[in-house]
C-alpha cells in the first residue's frame, strides 16, 4: 500500500434547487464510475443502499446546505449548484463547481458573475423587473451532461476497490 493514498474526487449536490434530470445525470455517472456523490438539501432524499451514494439532510434556513457543503467539499472536488455565492466559496477552496446548464465557475469568471448577481438583485430590491433564467432546456442537459463526463475523464484519479 502507498505511504501516500491518492484522494478521489467527490461530487457535491446542492439538492434543493438542482432540476431532477440534473439529479439523475449525476447518479448515473456517479454509479458507473463509482464516484462518491453526496446530496445536500433541507429534506432527506434517499439514494438507496449503494456505497457510493450519500444523502445529507440540513435544518431549514437561509444557505444552511451550501454551508454544510463548503464545510465539507476539499480541493479537487466538484460541487454542482447554480448558486452563485456558493459556487465563489467552492472555487476559493480550491474545488470545481459546475452549473446545471453545464457551465463551470472558475476563477476568472465568478467575481464578475457574482458582481452580475448583486447588481440584478439591486435591482429587483429597488423594484425593476428583471425577469427570470431562462426554461431549462435539453440543450442544458445535454450540455450539462458532456461538461460532467469531460470533468470526470480529466480528474478522476482511481475507482473505489471493493
Amino acid at each position: 500500500m502507498p505511504a501516500e493514498a491518492v484522494r478521489q474526487i467527490q461530487l457535491w449536490i446542492d439538492a434543493d434547487a438542482c432540476p431532477r434530470v440534473i439529479k439523475d445525470i449525476l447518479l448515473r455517472a456517479a454509479e458507473r464510475k463509482q464516484i462518491l456523490c453526496t446530496l445536500v438539501a433541507n429534506q432527506y432524499i434517499p439514494v438507496g443502499n449503494v456505497p457510493w451514494l450519500k444523502s445529507i439532510q440540513v435544518p431549514a434556513g437561509f444557505d444552511v446546505a451550501d454551508d454544510r457543503i463548503v464545510e465539507l467539499i476539499q480541493p479537487g472536488d466538484l460541487a454542482i449548484t447554480a448558486d452563485i455565492p456558493l459556487a465563489a466559496k467552492v472555487v476559493e477552496k480550491g474545488a470545481f463547481a459546475l452549473n446545471p446548464r453545464g457551465t463551470f465557475y472558475t476563477t476568472e469568471n465568478i467575481k464578475q458573475r457574482l458582481s452580475m448577481r448583486n447588481l440584478m438583485e439591486e435591482l429587483r430590491a429597488n423594484g425593476v423587473q428583471t425577469g427570470g433564467p431562462a426554461t431549462f432546456s435539453p440543450q442544458d442537459c445535454t450540455a450539462f451532461a458532456n461538461a460532467l463526463d469531460r470533468f470526470i475523464a480529466q480528474h478522476l484519479t482511481h475507482r473505489h476497490s471493493k
